[in-house]
């Protein structure tokens, strides 16, 4: 790459350069990204290249710019772009799992109160909620479709490391057992969550922050966010 800086200069909101740096201020906004921790990465392909576009590690997220902006070449695992005096998130090894065993066109990685919560109050290997409508926002790739009402969510948990990219095993082991998961919880840590484009990822990682919330304010109110629907009384 004879200019590496051309990877991450566009007036176009939606390079993935600009829109990690807009997202992660969303996300902020949210408290998803508190502390330096979280992020996003996204995949660009075209006929031409592959590459994937990785915010850096120890930058508060709601101060992003472009220039922050790693970039690598999916196919040869190389950096074409490496910002001086950073690194990349330390949440990479994770991202490219979800782009290696998925096929995802970006990954969010959050440190969502809600979703830690639920870890807690889960004390099994997986997590699940049922009968919610906000439920069928969230795909099922075994039948090329979405979740439905009277389904069961069920997402899985892996324990928490000392080091984030020690979760990889573990992550990619979850993506093998549960194959229909668009999400992983991290016990005591956050979620990450992916899909097919970024906008995809969005929308599953703000309708399962949705009932990650709902699940532990249904568990406060003594009721069983899996459990069957309740019988109307006259």
């Amino acid at each position: 790459m004879s200019d590496p800086e051309s990877l991450i200069l566009s007036s176009d909101p939606n390079h993935p350069a600009n829109l990690i740096c807009s997202l992660c201020r969303n996300f902020y906004t949210l408290g998803w990204v508190t502390g330096t921790g979280g992020g996003i990465s996204i995949r660009s392909r075209t006929d031409d290249y592959d590459h994937i576009f990785i915010a850096p590690s120890g930058v508060q997220k709601e101060r992003l710019e472009p220039s922050n902006m790693f970039v690598l070449d999916y196919p040869s695992q190389t950096y074409l772009r490496c910002p001086l005096d950073l690194k990349p998130s330390a949440c990479t090894p994770l991202f490219m799992a979800a782009f290696t065993k998925r096929g995802a066109g970006a990954c969010i990685h959050t440190h969502s109160q809600a979703a830690v919560l639920c870890t807690l109050l889960t004390k099994g290997r997986t997590w699940s909620i049922a009968n919610i409508e906000q439920i069928k926002a969230i795909p099922r790739p075994s039948t090329g479709g979405y979740m439905g009402y009277f389904d069961t969510l069920t997402i899985p948990i892996i324990e928490n490391t000392a080091h984030e990219e020690d979760l990889r095993d573990s992550l990619e082991k979850a993506m093998e057992e549960f194959p229909d998961t668009c999400a992983v919880l991290v016990r005591r840590h956050g979620v990450y969550v992916w899909g097919d484009t970024v906008w995809k990822a969005k929308t599953q990682a703000e309708s399962l922050d949705y009932l990650f919330e709902l699940a532990v304010k249904m568990v406060q109110l003594g009721l069983d966010p899996a459990g069957p629907i309740a019988a109307v009384e006259d």
